[in-house]
């Protein structure tokens, strides 16, 4: 793959800025637009940046365009560059080009950034070298020019980073599951399933698959390997729930067909204690339990929730910006005695799905009425928890900002 000479950046969030970091790393120049007129960005040597206003003559003198995965297909400067004939790549594709190091790639609907974290620990168990990169927090081009050439890298990727990938080949892929999500950026679930199984679509015969038992189909030459949450494993998880179980089934595959030890997979089974922000407990006051699954943000993930707290009464919040999916699945798996509270924008369509299941619920507006209502209908035994089944862009910059602020408001209970 030629190494590019001039790159221009869609975007100045994390993946932007690696890219330009990346692009010194390559002796490339760079410049980076985004439509934030404020957004807090210091160029480095060789980058110029452009704020605001997109403009075509942006791209004067560019061999490849990068875009982050917060920039739709359709977005203006997307399609000017194709109009201009330049390539355009997502920062996933652009960084694996300049990569030689093997790859486990994770995708799926719910359950990969567990899988993710899981398997990262898995190599550390075994004392292999590993960098975990992606979706869960560091872009995988922050590894272009300074990862070490023994290590694995294993990357977490959402449908958006999916998007812009054409030569992309990990040596091990993995989905975890694929239900509805992202339906509002995708259009449809074909198109969003399609995105997710881009991840196997390059992969040759040398190449390992991870796939939920009975799953079908996936395009690529790989061969295949299945999971599922009844497998026999070295070890029982720490991280409790069926769900959780199932990850830990397919972070065991994956483990299993690299050449990890069961010892090191049973290690790290019995000590890894989960992840931030999925099922998560932040608080425990007068025996109410508090939990931030705010990273619940489709109906999917949080009907995991639902299920992970049998006999108990819940008292689940619910809402933020919606993905244009149905909520009564979601409406119909609450138990008698559960109470929903719902806020953000969608709030008016997931009650609606609650009164035709014969829910009750509360209109709370934001989260801080929302926990403040159910603190005060809890009983001793009971559980509140932040399983919102949406997006948080509406009242937050992002599901860590709503956990977050959810964990504060909980400890503050006491």
């Amino acid at each position: 793959m030629p190494q590019p000479q001039h790159i221009v950046a869609l975007g100045l969030a994390r993946s932007g800025r690696a890219v330009l970091e990346a692009a010194g790393h390559l002796g490339a120049t760079a410049l980076a637009h985004d439509r934030d007129e404020g957004v807090d960005a210091v160029a480095p040597p060789g980058t110029e940046l452009r704020l605001g206003a997109w403009d075509d003559a942006f791209l004067e003198g560019a061999d490849l365009v990068v875009k982050s995965p917060g920039i739709p297909e359709d977005a203006e400067p997307v399609l000017a560059a194709k109009r201009a004939g330049l390539e355009v790549v997502s920062e996933v594709e652009f960084a694996a080009r300049h990569l030689a190091n093997p790859i486990v790639a994770i995708t799926g609907t719910n359950g990969k950034t567990t899988t993710t974290a899981l398997l990262g620990a898995m190599f550390e168990a075994a004392g292999r070298p590993v960098e975990v990169v992606g979706n869960i927090g560091r872009p995988l081009a922050s590894l272009v020019g300074t990862v070490a050439d023994d290590a694995w890298i294993v990357c977490e990727l959402s449908s958006f980073q999916l998007e812009g990938v054409s030569t992309f080949r990990p040596s091990v892929a993995i989905i975890t599951n694929l239900e509805p999500d992202h339906l509002d950026r995708h259009g449809s679930f074909e198109a969003y399933a399609d995105a997710k199984l881009r991840v196997f679509a390059q992969q040759s015969a040398n190449d390992v698959a991870v796939v939920p038992h009975g799953f079908g189909t996936i395009p690529g030459r790989a061969r295949q390997i299945e999971f599922g949450a009844t497998d026999p494993l070295p070890a029982e998880p720490l991280i409790p729930g069926a769900h959780n179980r199932e990850n830990a089934a397919a972070a065991t595959a994956a483990a299993r067909a690299i050449g990890v030890s069961d010892d090191a997979i049973a290690q790290a089974l019995r000590t890894f204690p989960g992840v931030e922000h999925r099922i998560e407990e932040v608080a425990i006051v007068d025996g109410v339990s508090y939990v931030n699954d705010s990273k619940a943000t489709n109906v999917a993930a949080a009907l995991r929730a639902l299920a992970s707290f049998p006999g108990r009464r819940k008292h689940v919040i619910l809402g933020g910006r919606g993905k244009k999916e149905s909520y009564a699945p979601l409406a119909f798996a609450f138990e008698d005695e559960d109470r929903a509270y719902v806020i953000g924008e969608a709030a008016d369509e997931i009650a609606s799905a609650l009164t035709a299941a014969g829910v009750a619920h509360v209109h709370s507006g934001d989260l801080a009425t929302a926990v403040a209502a159910a603190a005060s209908a809890a009983m001793p035994g009971d559980v509140v928890v932040l399983s919102p089944a949406c997006a948080s862009f509406d009242q937050f910059t992002s599901f860590e900002h709503r956990g977050e602020e959810f964990r504060r408001l909980a400890q503050n209970l006491t």
